[in-house]
């Protein structure tokens, strides 16, 4: 059984838990809440061609959002911060 190179890393993501709120707040602004790949390119304010989000092809993306939902709910439920700025 051939082993993905990034599954490590996604078990260790998925592994940390958020007990801090200047990490949770770090979090949630350094991982993007949309995919930075997609892009819509115009030409004279049309459209020509239009990116779709590759990350979600991606398990390491999966986690990282993972991750960010993670540090939104201690934000929310422990420290009682809205989310919003964050979004």
């Amino acid at each position: 059984m051939k082993h993905h190179p990034l599954q490590s890393v996604c078990q260790h993501l998925s592994q940390i838990e958020i007990s801090n709120p200047i990490t949770a707040r770090l979090i949630c602004r350094v991982i993007p809440t949309r995919c930075p790949c997609e892009r819509k390119i115009n030409l004279f304010g049309v459209v020509i061609i239009e990116i779709p989000p590759l990350c979600k092809l991606n398990s390491f993306y999966e986690e990282l959002i993972g991750l960010r939902f993670r540090a939104l709910s201690y934000l929310a439920d422990v420290c009682h911060e809205d989310g919003h700025r964050y979004c």
